[in-house]
């Protein structure tokens, strides 16, 4: 049976391509609805799939050896405060709270802090590319050294102190690691690509992955992903405890650590509070010194991030007030310094071979207006969908008590991002969660703090647990203008929307276009395909994350599927930010846990109409005339149906049935069997305790990062470790050995013994952080050669073929 295309049905712009010949050139097969499933972009082996992941980085030790706290009582803002108060100008209370964050530090655990070590204990190679990195173009070999370089070198003696954040540290422990000259040259070549995977967000360390993994059923879909991100934590854990010995931290007083956690940590929440906007970036904002040519020059985009976004959450405060959320005068002001920047997700890219290859041969300015028509497209459809992974797949529980529920604050960067009446919607839904009111009386805090304490002891208000703040806290995904859309498939588009909301005080037109999906366009990124940025926290990279990816590759495969038969095009999901609020205030109201949402029942989204009709609850509202109450979980359940009836075929090519039926229990099941259940079940074990509102926000957040930093990274750990097991089962094997390609680099490691032996034997020492520097050397190279490995078989699977040795 041929398939029948209705290309009549679809109105491109007048610059594209015919819907025909686009599927001609893309290679999709029509004559079967079988050949046309499998042959479409992010079907059949077609996806590729590369992650990054935003960790946090601490360093534990007394106050007195630590950089962080050694750093600020010698700035000079510190000193300039001590002299305000001596001489009266400044409140003793100012200089008081920042001693008191300085001293009474109970765990000794600081965030984000750098490290500082002797330069003399550098590889001869590690100096060498700390030195490279010093450079202020690092392209060109004859540029001087940056303006900033005494931020990071006292003097130049070899022996002088250097100062450098964890996220460079990781770097330099892999150079140190790989660089002596008895290491062998398949280490050591790919130990140097793998460096520069190593970068660093606005504050925290992100690690990239090291090679692309083809999804396929040859290659176990998601679960490649998966299990390259949890060896590559694993090898994280190997680089912080290498340095923490081999650069003297340790003998000097300083541990640093790295872990998964997606919220900006209390302390530094509180530290912000304190200090001026202009030294807190002076203390967290990353240096860039790995992974961009210009250092420098990042660096200045770094600050300007953060400029921008506390600017912007100021602003959202008269937004709040238009919308009548805010009915006065009397608000408690958001700090001017902003530490959303400091929140931890994880981004999925996941490619598609033939896009990429459309894009590649015979490149024209066509098929990239075609490029952006389909991608804006396939966004827009993919954001219905992204309900089904808050909480599910993963998660940020935080707990708010009543006198945090000023709108101004916990509302953080909403106003930007939905509509009036949805962002009103939200608020009161969210109030009645949170069970803010008193005999009948809508109760929020009043602003003095000591007040709204004795307030909520009095009438046992409670607050709230939020299931993802992370996805609340953080500005995720703008909203388009009047004038300017940010996805109707236009070329230039996401360049006009940030001039708009740069006019609006919003965003800044040197930034990227900060969205929950976001296109990545072949001429920038040499590949074609999506960013997805909604994860948080997983409980289990390989369980949790890896059918995250499948669902995630599923939706996309669906969307193009689609597109390509002619059921959607751009007017069925009209591009007015009222459309665009209508559909994204579901997502954010699952983040924050709100069990209904409402929809207009003249609603011009008419793909949102067809997942309603699969909605098996909903009624008018009474509250809001015109627009209709729906649960929260039946319309993800609706999303369910969706993908079971109009995915069917592409499910069973890309052989997810498991996935599905996991995506099923985890719904049905969300308060045991969700991400979110599992976080907050582990953080209560943590804290000692059996129900979160019984804890207060700040021993509930406490206890979180403490599990985070503990337990979890152990798991973590584990499940990495099993990964690096497998992947040297493979190298280990006879026919590996046969081959001869890592058979002198293995004896040169280990002398003989077994790989999957050696690191079986040392995992209780690493879990205990007492391996020694000579064992963590030999795990580091021994992971190293198995980066080398995946790469080739990468290579085999992209060439067609099953396996590599």
């Amino acid at each position: 049976m041929k398939l029948k295309i209705v290309s009549d049905q679809v109105q491109w712009n007048s610059k594209t391509a015919g819907l025909k010949a686009i599927i001609g050139d893309l290679g999709v097969q029509t004559h079967s609805p079988e050949s046309f499933a499998a042959s479409l972009p992010f079907s059949g082996g077609d996806t590729t799939a590369g992650v990054e992941n935003e960790l946090q980085a601490v360093v534990i030790g007394r106050s007195d050896n630590v950089d962080l706290s050694i750093s600020i009582r010698e700035s000079n803002y510190y000193k300039n405060i001590l002299r305000h108060t001596a001489a009266g100008n400044t409140p003793r209370k100012v200089i008081g709270t920042l001693d008191d964050y300085l001293a009474n530090n109970t765990e000794n655990v600081w965030e984000n802090s750098w490290v500082r070590f002797p330069g003399h204990v550098l590889s001869p190679y590690a100096r060498e590319v700390f030195e490279h990195d010093l450079r202020s173009d690092k392209l060109n070999p004859l540029s001087t050294c940056r303006k900033d370089v005494q931020r990071f070198r006292r003097d130049e003696r070899s022996d002088a102190l250097l100062r450098i954040p964890v996220s460079y540290l990781l770097k330099l422990a892999l150079a140190d690691a790989i660089g002596g000259s008895e290491t062998p040259a398949i280490i050591r070549t790919t130990g140097e690509k793998m460096m520069e995977h190593f970068l660093s967000d606005n504050t925290s360390p992100e690690i990239s992955s090291f090679y692309p993994e083809c999804l396929g059923k040859n290659n176990h879909q998601g679960k490649a992903p998966a299990a390259e991100t949890a060896k590559r934590f694993f090898l994280c854990q190997l680089l912080i405890q290498y340095a923490n010995r081999k650069f003297r931290l340790i003998e000097t007083g300083q541990r640093a650590e790295i872990y998964f956690a997606p919220q900006p940590p209390l302390r530094q929440k509180r530290l912000n509070d304190i200090i001026s906007d202009a030294f807190y970036r002076e203390l967290f904002m990353s240096p860039c010194l790995s992974g961009w040519p210009q250092g420098e020059k990042k660096y200045r985009y770094m600050i300007l991030c953060h400029q921008v976004l506390s600017r912007s959450q100021l602003n959202a405060v008269k937004k709040l007030k238009n919308a009548n959320i805010i009915t006065n005068n009397l608000v408690v002001l958001p700090n001017v310094s902003n530490v959303s920047l400091a929140n931890n997700g994880t981004h999925v890219s996941l490619g598609s071979k033939k896009l990429t290859d459309y894009l590649k041969q015979s490149p024209s300015e066509l098929k990239a207006v075609n490029e952006k028509y389909m991608g804006d497209l396939a966004i827009k459809i993919v954001e219905h969908f992204l309900p089904l992974f808050v909480g599910t797949y993963s998660a940020a529980p935080y707990r708010l008590d009543f006198q945090e529920f000023h709108p101004e604050k916990v509302l953080g960067f909403l106003p930007h991002e939905l509509d009036f009446t949805h962002l009103r919607m939200i608020w009161r839904r969210w109030k009645k969660k949170a069970n803010l009111n008193f005999m009948g009386y809508s109760l929020t805090p009043l602003g003095p703090e000591w007040l709204d304490r004795i307030l909520r002891r009095l009438l046992r208000l409670k607050g709230d647990l939020v299931v993802d703040f992370r996805l609340i806290d953080y500005l995720v995904a703008l909203l388009s203008t009047d004038q300017s859309a940010a996805l109707d498939g236009k070329p230039g588009n996401d360049e006009r929307l940030k001039e708009d909301l740069a006019a609006l005080g919003v965003f800044d037109t040197e930034m990227a276009l900060y969205m929950l999906c976001r296109l990545r366009r072949f001429s920038v990124m040499g590949f074609s395909g999506f960013e997805a940025r909604q994860f948080s926290l997983f409980e289990s990279l390989m369980d949790d994350f890896g059918n995250a990816i499948n669902l995630q590759n599923l939706l996309t495969a669906l969307a193009f599927k689609y597109i390509l038969k002619g059921d959607l095009q751009h007017s069925h999901i009209p591009d007015d930010p009222t459309v665009e609020s209508e559909r994204r205030q579901i997502f954010f109201g699952a983040a924050i846990g709100i069990p209904t949402f409402f929809i207009r029942q003249d609603t011009r989204n008419r793909f949102l109409l067809k997942i309603l009709k699969k909605v098996k609850k909903t009624r008018p509202s009474h509250r809001y005339p015109g627009y209709i109450r729906v649960l929260n979980l039946e319309y993800r359940l609706a999303l369910l149906d969706v993908i079971c009836e109009d995915a069917a075929d592409l499910i069973e090519v890309l052989d997810l049935k498991d996935t599905i039926q996991d995506l099923k229990y985890r719904l049905l099941s969300f308060d045991t069997g969700s991400v979110y259940a599992k976080l907050v079940g582990n953080i209560l074990n943590t804290a000692g305790a059996k129900n979160p509102m019984k804890l207060s926000g700040d021993e509930f957040n406490r206890a979180a990062e403490k599990y985070y930093r503990e337990d979890l990274k152990i798991k973590h750990m584990n499940e990495g470790v099993e990964v690096l097991i497998a992947d040297l089962k493979n190298i280990d094997s006879w026919s590996s050995w046969r081959s001869g390609h890592y058979n002198q680099a293995l004896l040169a490691i280990l002398n003989g013994v077994g790989a999957q032996d050696y690191v079986k034997t040392h995992k209780d020492d690493i879990n205990r952080m007492q391996a020694s520097v000579d064992d963590l050397r030999k795990l580091i190279q021994l992971t190293v050669l198995t980066v080398d490995q995946k790469n080739r078989e990468n290579e085999f699977l992209q060439a067609g073929h099953e396996t590599v040795n």
